[in-house]
């Protein structure tokens, strides 16, 4: 190991609490997304003063963006003295409500036994700190380093991320040659490494029927009961199909390891605009299933949308007026970095040296933005490490612990070292 380099980030100690709690006293909830543009304006003077140039990209057009809601992202780069590779640090600035049940305040950025408090803190403002922490620390002690460092924090992660780094990424920059390896501080442990994650579709369904009086049903055809008939053949035959199916894929938790499927909601009728709810007179003639379809490495996305519009199909063949209707919401195809990969090596560099054993290498149940980064960028040499406990993430009470923070951030700065300068101990 480093110790000058370790020394760096020790020094730091104070500084990367400071900056995670001023980052969280930013309410950047998404949605709608506020705060967004002080906050990026926040993070970018920061890094003006460590020498790194920034820049602001608005995702103008994307879902949610509007002159009271701008989708602000921004972009730091510091260019070494000489060329060589570029080690990017994407971490997302958007959180999501507070919620119920807070014993503090979710954006006091509150610092108590050796934890800082607040919405984000985990997932990841957090884990935003420490890459500041261990650029700047890596900086300071190799000041001659090649190629080049970025660091971005980018909008709409909570909300698939298309207003930050998938806008991003159509711009060219999470692409060769402006980037070679990604980082993103995503709370996976800071013994752990996330080499990517399932896949996802999101698709709606709507059953077709006919609207008559509620008090002479047999007039109409109700939409709601043909969606009933929907669910009891998922009940029947789909859910225990997909819990049959087992990946390979070093997925956590483990009932993750299986296919999933998520009811995410219904709609049917016309009382659900008036709440708490007035009767209606009516037989539905509409009722919409949002379905959140999680996936594997070994399927098919054509097999997993298969799968559905099979049932629906026979539902249509076998029962008296059936119709649907289907509507894909969002697809992302299942990524895995391989274990080879540069960034992999490197940051496993990192958490033998710090933690003095091998690091466990996981799958992510959900999403994140490296899905953008592989399939808009093509940019593979990607993965999540940073600190914080995932459970704790969207929870009240969110903590992340300012030890986790400073040891992530050695480990990241190692990982700097080894992807820049070819060493964890030079």
């Amino acid at each position: 190991m480093n110790e000058r380099l370790l020394k760096a980030i020790d020094d730091r100690r104070d500084d990367v609490v400071a900056l995670t709690a001023d980052l969280i006293r930013f309410p950047t909830i998404n949605p709608p997304g506020e705060a967004y543009r002080p906050c990026a304006e926040y993070l970018s003077a920061r890094l003006k003063k460590s020498g790194f140039e920034t820049e602001f990209i608005r995702a103008e057009g994307t879902p949610g963006d509007t002159d009271r809601y701008p989708r602000v992202n921004v972009v730091a780069r510091f260019d070494g003295r000489s060329p060589g590779a570029c080690v990017h640090f994407n971490s997302h600035i958007d959180v999501v409500e507070a919620g119920d049940g807070w014993t503090v305040d979710a954006f006091a950025g509150i610092v108590r036994d050796g934890k800082v408090y607040g919405r984000g803190a985990c997932d990841m403002k957090g884990g935003l700190a420490a890459s500041v922490i261990a650029a700047e620390a890596f900086m300071e002690v190799f000041p001659d380093f090649p190629g080049a460092i970025e660091i971005s924090g980018t909008v709409d992660e909570e909300s698939g991320g298309f207003g930050g780094v998938a806008h991003l990424a159509k711009l060219g920059y999470f692409s060769k040659p402006r980037v070679d390896h990604v980082i993103i501080p995503e709370p996976l442990n800071k013994d752990r490494i996330c080499l990517g994650h399932r896949g996802v579709w999101w698709a709606e369904i709507e059953t077709k029927g006919e609207i008559a009086h509620g008090s002479m049903p047999f007039l109409g055809d109700n939409a709601v009961r043909h969606m009933g008939a929907v669910l009891q053949a998922f009940e029947d035959e789909l859910f225990p199909a997909l819990d049959r199916k087992m990946t390979r894929m070093p997925v956590v938790p483990e009932g993750a390891k299986r296919s999933t499927m998520n009811i995410n909601s219904i709609h049917g009728g016309q009382t659900e605009d008036f709440r708490p709810g007035l009767p209606s007179p009516n037989v539905p003639d509409s009722c919409r299933l949002t379905i959140d379809r999680r996936f594997l490495l070994e399927e098919d996305l054509d097999t997993v949308k298969g799968e559905v519009t099979g049932i629906l199909d026979r539902l249509k063949r076998e029962r008296k007026k059936f119709d649907y209707e289907i509507r894909d919401l969002m697809e992302v195809l299942p990524l895995m970095t391989e274990r080879d990969a540069p960034v992999v090596k490197a940051v496993a560099q990192g958490i033998m040296a710090i933690f003095d054993r091998e690091p466990d290498y996981v799958i992510s149940p959900g999403t994140y933005d490296q899905k953008h980064i592989a399939r808009i960028g093509h940019i593979y040499d990607c993965i999540a490490y940073g600190p914080g406990i995932l459970d704790l993430a969207h929870r009240p009470d969110e903590w992340v612990g300012i030890s986790d923070m400073v040891e992530a951030a050695k480990v990241m700065a190692i990982g700097i070292n080894v992807l820049l300068r070819g060493t964890a101990t030079g």
